[in-house]
């Protein structure tokens, strides 16, 4: 294997097949084949090459069978895998029609245009998946938004929360992930063509209509110009994975925290099926939500890498353009890897409320501090009442108890004390905060 997601060991943990076979030699053979045979069409539209020519290209094109291992070889010595790729498609035209393939191209327009096709097939599934994950969460969110928990600030308790509101906080991210996708989309998904130089020269004064009738040919936007050594698109679809995976990283995150044995607030190892240990058969290690964050990790990484290969020379350059073929692939299947796995992850999570309700405190009630202090803050100065309630924390961290009845005993205010001792009372806008998630993932699509 070169890299986990090859390794039929290691790949059902970072791979995914799915969004693999986009960008295997098959598919990039096929790819360029359909761009090439889409040149032919448009050209011959435009009148730049015979009709039949076009015809003949476009069926040979279809049923098309390379020699990958020479292919492979002329990438070696070209740098580029075009140049083998035309010589052997034109011989499979063969006839006059073969010298028409390829007509005012260069290796650059057939390899970008086919990544952008290949893209769109990956973003589209990438987008169900994330609208698949973000439904997930808004159902938990909803469902939960009356589990109370602790909320951590800095790895110690700090307020009651609720798990609903958790899961709104995890989807946010996710969604203003969907609502890029159509700006990205507009902005990646355009026909690359212009020649040699960027300037059409070999087409004359036909290059403009070429261009716009090979994006129509292939559905794509037609930019203003040739984008050969202008990366920035290629670059924000990798910042868009990164933040994809950094978001479900972040989820993956709380979720291992969540699950310490210690913690015992979720469960994503169905019923201790999954992440068993080879000699403590006590364990189920959280696997999935490990995973999700060596995602993230790695998806960040490997962005710095695409974003140096921006730094293109002049009218097109070599060395960003390979860096990109070995960085952009990976990160597509990481992040397709890691929406599937949160998915598989919260379709089989296990919540505790009663832990999470246990875990509140545990039975001191300092975890109500500010609660105390702001309903103090009522009947006295609220200095007065801070330093009230810190007196009575310092009492039960010295001597046990509960910080309510810590308090009753040094002051008269008329509190409703019952009150005061649940943590379910001092949820703030929890549901509304909930409901403003749920009617944001309303009203966004992918």
């Amino acid at each position: 294997m070169v890299g986990p997601q090859d390794s039929r060991i290691l790949g059902p943990l970072f791979g995914d097949a799915e969004l693999a076979r986009l960008f295997d030699d098959d598919a990039t053979v096929r790819a360029m084949a359909e761009v090439e045979a889409a040149l032919a069409r448009a050209e011959a539209e435009v009148g730049v090459i015979p009709r039949d020519a076009a015809d003949r290209i476009t069926a040979a094109a279809a049923n098309f069978v390379p020699d990958l291992e020479a292919l492979g070889s002329g990438t070696e010595e070209s740098g580029v895998p075009v140049i083998d790729f035309v010589r052997q498609l034109r011989a499979h035209v063969g006839g006059d029609a073969a010298q028409w393939l390829h007509w005012g191209a260069t290796s650059q327009d057939i390899v970008d245009t086919a990544l952008v096709v290949r893209l769109r097939d990956a973003l589209a599934l990438l987008a169900g998946r994330l609208d698949g994950v973000i439904a997930d969460l808004a159902g938990l969110a909803d469902a939960h938004r009356g589990t109370v928990m602790a909320a951590r600030t800095r790895y110690q308790q700090a307020l009651p929360t609720s798990f609903g509101l958790k899961c709104a906080g995890w989807m946010l991210p996710l969604l203003r992930c969907r609502e890029r996708l159509p700006g990205l989309r507009l902005r990646l998904l355009a026909v690359q063509f212009g020649g040699a130089a960027g300037t059409l020269a070999a087409l004359e004064d036909d290059g403009v209509a070429v261009m716009e009738a090979l994006a129509a040919e292939l559905d794509l936007a037609c930019p203003p110009l040739p984008w050969h050594t202008q990366r920035d698109a290629v670059a924000e679809l990798g910042s868009w994975l990164s933040l994809v995976t950094g978001a479900l990283g972040k989820l993956g995150q709380d979720a291992v925290l969540l699950a310490q044995t210690e913690v015992g607030e979720i469960d994503e190892s169905a019923g201790g099926g999954r992440g068993g240990s080879s000699t403590m058969p006590q364990k189920a290690n959280p696997v999935t939500g490990e995973a999700l964050v060596a995602a993230a990790r790695l998806t960040a990484g490997l962005l710095g890498t695409l974003h140096q290969a921006q730094i293109q020379e002049h009218e097109r350059g070599g060395v960003g353009w390979q860096m990109e073929w070995a960085t952009l692939p990976t990160m597509v299947v990481t992040a397709g890897s890691a929406l599937a796995k949160a998915a598989a992850l919260l379709g089989r999570l296990s919540v505790s409320a009663g832990r999470m309700r246990a875990n509140l405190g545990p039975g001191d009630g300092l975890i109500l501090a500010e609660a105390a202090s702001f309903a103090l803050a009522a009947h006295m100065p609220r200095p007065e009442a801070q330093a009230l309630v810190r007196q009575a924390v310092r009492a039960v961290l010295a001597d046990g108890g509960h910080l309510v009845d810590a308090l009753q005993a040094r002051t008269t205010a008329p509190l409703d004390w019952e009150r005061l001792r649940d943590p379910a009372c001092y949820l703030g806008a929890n549901d509304a905060l909930i409901d403003r998630a749920l009617a944001a993932a309303a009203g966004t699509s992918g």
